[in-house]
């Protein structure tokens, strides 16, 4: 299993139009084959940062949805990007 997590940095006051705009690629990855959970949320206490966190079952689901590719404004409008992919070995309850 992995898991993509970090976080997006926007101009000042347009976080809320990037959400809107990606309202389809969560709704794709979300019906994507091996997607478990795939959410692009704004952050509280941050107005220019939007929080990221996909679940994905293997790196081959990951890539195929991938390979889509976001559009090209969207990744005009981002300023700054802090994520990573981590491979989960095991899950439990916390």
């Amino acid at each position: 299993m992995l898991i993509v997590s970090g976080k997006l940095y926007v101009e000042p006051g347009t976080r809320d139009g990037y959400l809107a705009g990606c309202l389809d690629v969560v709704k794709q990855a979300r019906e994507a084959p091996g997607c478990l959970d795939f959410v692009l949320a704004a952050d509280p206490l941050e107005d220019d940062r939007i929080n990221v966190y996909e679940r994905w079952e293997s790196d081959e689901h990951l890539h195929r949805f991938r390979d889509t590719g976001p559009e090209p404004g969207q990744v005009a409008a981002i300023r700054d990007a802090h994520v990573a992919k981590y491979r989960i070995s095991s899950t439990e309850a916390p």
